[in-house]
């Protein structure tokens, strides 16, 4: 199968292809997501490691989730910009973080997670699944 979607970090040391379609898409409204981001969430899209292609030498950082399993952020150590996460639960997929996509208008949100956390600003959309916290999905 061939590429099907691109995408780098700001800088472009860091960049990578998908062949394959994501597991799901979600926003989170989680407080460490807001951190992450800056934002008042994350979104994230989980995908087989066996469907994407990263090039360049990435950083980490670590930290246990709400949900006792370790995440591990990977972003560019140039520009700083986290390009996707790995869960300790899901060892056969990785979290891309699709704002690094160069062209971010074919996905959609398929949930929003961590509402409960949300900005109170924000106005949550009528038409997206929303969990109050994380039931199967780690930020």
């Amino acid at each position: 199968m061939g590429i099907l979607h691109s995408g780098q970090c700001q800088c472009g040391k860091i960049t990578y292809d998908i062949t394959g379609d994501p597991i799901t898409v979600h926003a989170c409204h989680c407080k460490e997501c807001q951190k992450r981001t800056g934002s008042a969430f994350g979104i994230s899209m989980p995908i087989s490691k066996d469907k994407i292609t990263i090039r360049g030498e990435l950083k980490s950082f670590e930290r246990v989730a709400d949900s006792g399993f370790k995440l591990i952020q990977f972003f560019c150590p140039n520009c700083g910009n986290p390009i996707y996460g790995e869960v300790e639960r899901r060892p056969n997929a990785l979290t891309l973080f699709p704002g690094t996509l160069d062209d971010t208008n074919w996905f959609r949100l398929d949930r929003m997670i961590w509402t409960c956390s949300a900005q109170a600003w924000y106005e949550l959309p009528e038409e997206i699944e929303k969990l109050d916290k994380n039931v199967d999905y780690d930020c």
